[in-house]
């Protein structure tokens, strides 16, 4: 062990007094890690920091490189502190190994936090760029912090023991069923999040849905065990990252990208009110601009048609004839044709679907060329706010129950009726 070399004055002293040496060296230890301390913060890193604040990284506070140059910081003093205690004369060998110990503990875990941050900094750095939301890292970040938070542990558990971390680490094995059991949870949501990110199955950004965990919205975050989705009333629910691939959701991103959101709704026509159209009905249809070129093409095909039976000498009644719901179809289908806000590119038809007790369903389906949520809520009702509109010029109804409102309706019609002498 080292000796300090002391005044004269004080060593003659110090040979009355047996305990002054120990007692004097602790003091300047004392003053040295102070004094280390304060030059750190007040003087190094008051410079580096003002280095810092000329790069782009430095002067971004979102950033964090401060945080990480302050922790690294505090590694001085527990230097000083850890070396320093050799030179302390007379101390016993116990206080001088657990004071060393629990600096080089500190020391440990302070290059742990410092790494941490570092990892921290880094996800913010990489989330930044512009393509960052389609492979993001954070659960890889975490993943390392763990990794590095379980070394240090150990270390700290062997510089406080003072036995060596290979003894430590020799016990890992027979604790490897203890540890597997403790993060499964984290082993499973790992290997989620690889999946996850491999097939680039999920983004921040995407709308996805999940009703057997009620989310339904836009994902926010994706960390290492959680993935956080904001729904559209804005409650937050957070889903476990490993039932993202033992379960089903839906993903809305490819709807988003193609720049077409499906419209797929149908009308309930009375099957009562579908009829041949008369020739004056079609007159009065002609006038539509976007029903003259069909009605003059079905009725040239049908002319066609009915001509050749009368050749066969068959009856009238076998030829076709326009009917109002065959018209409707073909005006609904020009209607959305000639709308700008319906995409070209993709399937647009309106068919009929299998008649039932509400009626004979007429469905549209076809895409909007936006695909915001409120713009296209709009074209779907401006469209069947026309249709709705439209059917009585083709002698058409909607279905529509039949409610207490329309039995009191015509029971007092009833009761409003003039009886006559016979009744």
């Amino acid at each position: 062990m080292m000796e300090l070399d002391y005044p004269q004055w004080f060593h003659d002293w110090a040979a009355t007094q047996p305990w002054a040496y120990t007692i004097g060296a602790c003091f300047f230890l004392v003053i040295a890690v102070w004094l280390s301390q304060l030059v750190t913060k007040h003087v190094l890193l008051r410079g580096i920091s003002r280095l810092l604040s000329q790069t782009q990284l430095g002067s971004d506070p979102g950033i964090g490189i401060r945080v990480i140059v302050s922790r690294l910081a505090q590694v001085v003093p527990a230097l000083v502190l850890s070396g320093g205690i050799y030179l302390v004369p007379d101390l016993p060998e116990t206080a001088t190994t657990i004071i060393r110990n629990i600096s080089i503990a500190y020391l440990i875990l302070t290059l742990a936090r410092s790494f941490s941050a570092a990892m921290t900094s880094v996800n913010e750095i990489y989330s930044r760029q512009p393509d960052a939301h389609t492979k993001p890292i954070k659960g890889y970040l975490q993943i390392a912090k763990i990794v590095v938070y379980v070394v240090a542990t150990i270390l700290i558990i062997a510089s406080l023991l003072d036995r060596s971390p290979v003894i430590l680490l020799s016990g890992i094995g027979a604790m490897g069923a203890v540890a597997m059991l403790v993060f499964q949870d984290t082993i499973l949501s790992l290997v989620a999040s690889i999946q996850l990110s491999s097939n680039d199955m999920l983004r921040v950004g995407d709308w996805i849905e999940m009703p057997q965990l009620n989310a339904d919205g836009d994902v926010i975050d994706v960390a290492l065990h959680t993935v956080r989705v904001q729904n559209w009333d804005k409650t937050i629910t957070n889903i476990p990252t490993k039932r993202l691939i033992s379960e089903s959701f839906k993903n809305w991103r490819g709807m988003q990208e193609s720049g077409g959101r499906r419209i797929k709704r149908a009308l309930y026509i009375d099957q009562n009110s579908i009829h041949f159209l008369s020739a004056e009905q079609k007159k009065k249809l002609k006038r539509f601009s976007l029903l003259s070129d069909y009605l003059e093409q079905k009725e040239k095909d049908i002319s066609e048609w009915n001509a050749g039976l009368e050749k066969k000498g068959f009856d009238p009644i076998n030829g076709r004839q326009v009917t109002n719901i065959g018209t409707f179809r073909a005006y609904v289908k020009q209607y959305l044709k000639q709308r700008p806000d319906i995409h070209e590119g993709m399937t647009l038809m309106v068919r009929q679907l299998n008649p039932g007790p509400q009626g004979l369903p007429i469905e549209v389906y076809c895409f909007s060329n936006d695909t915001a949520w409120e713009i296209y809520e709009g074209i779907q009702s401006d469209i069947f706010d026309h249709l709705f509109a439209i059917l009585p010029q083709f002698d058409l109804q909607v279905f529509q129950e039949t409610s207490g409102q329309d039995v009191r309706s015509a029971v007092q019609a009833l009761e409003l009726k003039p009886k006559s002498d016979d009744e």
